[in-house]
């Protein structure tokens, strides 16, 4: 089943999704946002990667910023941070390119690799977006983290495709019932952006639009 173009999500809700559902339904449902410094520092890092006039080329590989992806069977759009075209037989053509190039995704984040596979899983939506677009096969790609400094590569098992077609579909559902999770407390949250708004000590069973407002009423 495709998905129509009004009804795609973006890709990047999916690490949200997979680091809390209700995190994601907050801002994807109810447009609940706020900075802390992990957020911000995080936003530097991409606003410098996904600048699209950076393009290199390095021997055989060709690095590009910021590409623009889709999937209408996942039903998602977003951008890659990077993605290094490696020269390779299975390949397929790029224009104002000789021979056949292979694409590999690169994602750049902040701090030290997750206890969880959030990035992972966007990672692989990445690379199956990349893979419908231009009819080839990606296998692996690689997460960037700011901390040490190197690279972990991801191979693309079926197990982490399946969890991100999964993972998906959930969130269209819930979308489309634009429905948010109830609260389930975690310590997870004390690192949450969005703690003050979901207030998961006080919200196990209210939606943050509902609650804020009751408090309006209650001001006037």
């Amino acid at each position: 089943m495709a998905y129509k173009e009004e009804d795609w999500l973006p890709l990047s809700g999916l690490q949200h999704f997979a680091f809390c559902r209700r995190q994601w339904a907050l801002i994807h449902i109810e447009n609940q946002w706020a900075e802390n410094y992990r957020t911000v520092d995080g936003r530097l890092m991409h606003e410098h990667v996904h600048d699209q006039e950076l393009r290199e080329s390095r021997g055989g590989r060709l690095i590009v910023r910021g590409l623009a992806i889709h999937s209408a069977q996942l039903g998602v759009s977003g951008q890659c941070d990077a993605v290094e075209f490696r020269r390779d037989p299975n390949g397929v053509s790029l224009r104002k390119r000789e021979g056949l190039w292979l694409p590999y995704p690169v994602e750049y984040k902040r701090g030290k690799p997750k206890e969880h596979n959030a990035d992972e899983l966007q990672l692989c939506a990445q690379a199956m977006c990349l893979e419908e677009m231009l009819c080839c096969a990606v296998s692996e790609g690689a997460l960037y983290y700011g901390e040490p400094r190197r690279r972990t590569v991801v191979p693309f098992t079926p197990e982490l495709r399946g969890q991100v077609r999964n993972s998906l579909e959930e969130m269209h559902q819930l979308y489309k019932k634009r429905h948010t999770p109830k609260v389930k407390p975690s310590k997870s949250c004390n690192a949450c952006s969005l703690k003050e708004q979901c207030l998961p000590a006080l919200m196990r069973g209210k939606k943050v639009s509902d609650y804020l407002a009751s408090a309006m009423e209650e001001l006037q």
